[in-house]
Protein backbone atom coordinates (compact mmCIF):
# COMPACT_ATOMS: atom_id res chain seq x y z
CA UNK A 1 0.00 0.00 0.00
CA UNK A 2 1.37 3.42 -0.99
CA UNK A 3 0.01 6.62 0.56
CA UNK A 4 0.11 9.97 -1.20
CA UNK A 5 -1.15 13.52 -0.87
CA UNK A 6 -1.46 16.11 -3.64
CA UNK A 7 -0.82 19.77 -2.91
CA UNK A 8 -2.39 22.60 -4.87
CA UNK A 9 0.95 23.27 -6.56
CA UNK A 10 1.10 20.16 -8.68
CA UNK A 11 3.38 18.35 -6.28
CA UNK A 12 2.59 14.92 -4.89
CA UNK A 13 4.47 13.24 -2.08
CA UNK A 14 4.26 9.46 -2.02
CA UNK A 15 5.38 7.42 0.98
CA UNK A 16 6.20 3.76 0.65
CA UNK A 17 5.32 1.87 3.84
CA UNK A 18 8.11 0.71 6.12
CA UNK A 19 10.66 3.10 4.68
CA UNK A 20 10.19 6.16 6.88
CA UNK A 21 11.31 9.39 5.25
CA UNK A 22 13.64 7.54 2.88
CA UNK A 23 10.61 6.27 0.96
CA UNK A 24 9.20 9.74 0.21
CA UNK A 25 9.20 10.51 -3.49
CA UNK A 26 8.23 13.99 -4.63
CA UNK A 27 6.24 13.95 -7.85
CA UNK A 28 5.58 17.00 -10.01
CA UNK A 29 3.02 16.92 -12.78
CA UNK A 30 3.43 18.66 -16.12
CA UNK A 31 0.29 18.91 -18.25
CA UNK A 32 0.99 18.64 -22.00
CA UNK A 33 -1.79 19.97 -24.23
CA UNK A 34 -2.27 21.14 -27.80
CA UNK A 35 -4.41 20.47 -30.85
CA UNK A 36 -4.29 17.03 -32.42
CA UNK A 37 -1.39 16.61 -34.82
CA UNK A 38 0.85 19.13 -33.05
CA UNK A 39 3.45 16.52 -32.06
CA UNK A 40 2.76 16.12 -28.33
CA UNK A 41 3.24 12.33 -28.30
CA UNK A 42 6.44 12.56 -30.34
CA UNK A 43 7.87 15.14 -27.94
CA UNK A 44 6.98 12.99 -24.91
CA UNK A 45 8.53 9.92 -26.49
CA UNK A 46 11.68 11.85 -27.37
CA UNK A 47 11.94 13.19 -23.79
CA UNK A 48 11.46 9.76 -22.30
CA UNK A 49 13.50 7.50 -24.59
CA UNK A 50 15.40 9.85 -26.95
CA UNK A 51 13.68 8.22 -29.95
CA UNK A 52 10.67 8.99 -32.11
CA UNK A 53 8.48 6.79 -34.23
CA UNK A 54 8.27 7.35 -37.97
CA UNK A 55 4.57 8.06 -37.56
CA UNK A 56 2.17 8.26 -34.66
CA UNK A 57 -1.59 8.31 -34.59
CA UNK A 58 -3.49 10.96 -32.63
CA UNK A 59 -3.85 10.28 -28.91
CA UNK A 60 -7.35 8.96 -28.23
CA UNK A 61 -7.31 9.72 -24.53
CA UNK A 62 -4.21 10.05 -22.39
CA UNK A 63 -0.52 9.44 -22.73
CA UNK A 64 2.00 9.77 -19.93
CA UNK A 65 5.69 9.34 -19.30
CA UNK A 66 7.84 9.89 -16.23
CA UNK A 67 11.29 11.37 -15.93
CA UNK A 68 13.18 10.76 -12.71
CA UNK A 69 15.72 13.24 -11.41
CA UNK A 70 17.81 12.97 -8.25
CA UNK A 71 15.38 15.21 -6.37
CA UNK A 72 11.95 14.32 -7.75
CA UNK A 73 9.94 12.56 -10.45
CA UNK A 74 8.29 14.48 -13.27
CA UNK A 75 5.04 13.01 -14.58
CA UNK A 76 4.21 14.37 -18.02
CA UNK A 77 0.50 13.89 -18.75
CA UNK A 78 -0.72 14.42 -22.29
CA UNK A 79 -4.44 14.73 -22.90
CA UNK A 80 -5.41 14.25 -26.55
CA UNK A 81 -6.16 17.33 -28.64
CA UNK A 82 -9.20 16.23 -30.62
CA UNK A 83 -12.39 18.29 -30.33
CA UNK A 84 -14.12 15.82 -28.00
CA UNK A 85 -11.15 15.75 -25.56
CA UNK A 86 -10.47 19.51 -25.41
CA UNK A 87 -13.49 20.05 -23.19
CA UNK A 88 -11.70 18.03 -20.48
CA UNK A 89 -8.42 19.93 -20.56
CA UNK A 90 -9.21 22.42 -17.81
CA UNK A 91 -10.07 19.59 -15.39
CA UNK A 92 -6.36 18.71 -15.20
CA UNK A 93 -5.00 22.22 -14.61
CA UNK A 94 -5.35 22.12 -10.81
CA UNK A 95 -2.85 19.28 -10.41
CA UNK A 96 -0.30 20.70 -12.83
CA UNK A 97 2.85 22.52 -11.76
CA UNK A 98 3.61 23.59 -15.35
CA UNK A 99 1.51 23.73 -18.53
CA UNK A 100 3.21 22.80 -21.79
CA UNK A 101 1.23 23.81 -24.88
CA UNK A 102 2.45 22.27 -28.14
CA UNK A 103 1.45 23.55 -31.55
CA UNK A 104 2.32 22.87 -35.15
CA UNK A 105 4.12 26.02 -36.28
CA UNK A 106 3.68 25.04 -39.94
CA UNK A 107 -0.13 24.62 -39.74
CA UNK A 108 -1.24 28.21 -40.40
CA UNK A 109 -4.91 27.22 -40.82
CA UNK A 110 -5.26 26.03 -37.20
CA UNK A 111 -3.21 28.74 -35.53
CA UNK A 112 -6.23 30.86 -34.57
CA UNK A 113 -7.95 27.81 -33.06
CA UNK A 114 -4.79 26.93 -31.10
CA UNK A 115 -4.60 30.52 -29.82
CA UNK A 116 -8.25 30.47 -28.72
CA UNK A 117 -7.84 27.14 -26.91
CA UNK A 118 -4.66 28.32 -25.19
CA UNK A 119 -6.18 31.59 -23.97
CA UNK A 120 -9.31 29.77 -22.77
CA UNK A 121 -7.12 27.41 -20.72
CA UNK A 122 -5.13 30.24 -19.21
CA UNK A 123 -8.28 31.94 -17.90
CA UNK A 124 -8.63 29.01 -15.47
CA UNK A 125 -4.98 29.01 -14.35
CA UNK A 126 -3.85 32.59 -13.91
CA UNK A 127 -0.42 31.93 -12.39
CA UNK A 128 0.49 28.53 -13.84
CA UNK A 129 3.89 28.70 -15.61
CA UNK A 130 3.50 28.20 -19.37
CA UNK A 131 5.92 26.64 -21.83
CA UNK A 132 4.81 26.95 -25.45
CA UNK A 133 6.54 24.63 -27.90
CA UNK A 134 6.32 25.85 -31.50
CA UNK A 135 6.92 22.39 -32.90
CA UNK A 136 7.82 21.31 -36.44
CA UNK A 137 10.30 24.14 -36.92
CA UNK A 138 12.08 21.88 -39.42
CA UNK A 139 9.26 22.49 -41.94
CA UNK A 140 9.94 25.08 -44.65
CA UNK A 141 6.69 26.97 -44.00
CA UNK A 142 6.99 27.08 -40.19
CA UNK A 143 6.42 30.47 -38.60
CA UNK A 144 9.38 31.96 -36.79
CA UNK A 145 9.42 32.25 -33.00
CA UNK A 146 8.68 36.00 -33.13
CA UNK A 147 5.79 35.38 -35.55
CA UNK A 148 4.44 32.68 -33.23
CA UNK A 149 4.70 35.03 -30.23
CA UNK A 150 2.70 37.67 -32.06
CA UNK A 151 0.12 35.27 -33.55
CA UNK A 152 -0.53 33.64 -30.15
CA UNK A 153 -0.76 37.06 -28.42
CA UNK A 154 1.59 35.83 -25.69
CA UNK A 155 2.32 39.40 -24.59
CA UNK A 156 -1.20 39.39 -23.06
CA UNK A 157 -0.61 36.30 -20.89
CA UNK A 158 2.87 36.97 -19.56
CA UNK A 159 1.84 39.57 -16.98
CA UNK A 160 0.82 37.10 -14.26
CA UNK A 161 2.86 34.05 -15.14
CA UNK A 162 6.24 32.90 -16.39
CA UNK A 163 5.96 32.27 -20.15
CA UNK A 164 8.58 30.55 -22.29
CA UNK A 165 8.24 30.08 -26.07
CA UNK A 166 10.64 27.65 -27.74
CA UNK A 167 10.92 26.42 -31.29
CA UNK A 168 11.28 22.64 -31.42
CA UNK A 169 11.34 19.70 -33.76
CA UNK A 170 10.76 16.25 -32.36
CA UNK A 171 12.14 14.63 -35.49
CA UNK A 172 15.41 16.50 -36.08
CA UNK A 173 18.30 17.53 -33.88
CA UNK A 174 19.39 20.58 -35.87
CA UNK A 175 20.35 23.46 -33.58
CA UNK A 176 19.61 26.47 -35.81
CA UNK A 177 16.37 28.14 -34.73
CA UNK A 178 15.13 25.15 -32.77
CA UNK A 179 15.83 23.83 -29.32
CA UNK A 180 16.51 20.18 -28.83
CA UNK A 181 14.05 18.21 -26.77
CA UNK A 182 16.80 17.75 -24.18
CA UNK A 183 16.76 21.54 -23.74
CA UNK A 184 13.00 21.41 -23.11
CA UNK A 185 13.47 18.64 -20.55
CA UNK A 186 16.16 20.66 -18.76
CA UNK A 187 13.92 23.74 -18.74
CA UNK A 188 11.03 21.78 -17.20
CA UNK A 189 13.27 20.35 -14.49
CA UNK A 190 14.56 23.87 -13.73
CA UNK A 191 11.00 25.27 -13.53
CA UNK A 192 9.96 22.45 -11.19
CA UNK A 193 12.98 22.70 -8.87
Amino acid sequence: MVAGAMSGTGQLSVTAPGRGNKGVVSIRQVLVLGLDGAGKSSILQKMHSDTTKASTSPTQGFNSVSITTEAFRVDLLEVGGSLNLRSYWNLYLKKAAVLVFVLDSANHQRLLLARQELHHLLEDAEELPLVVLANKQDKADALTISEMHEQLALQRVGEKRKVTLLGTSATTEERGATHRIDDVKALLIELLS
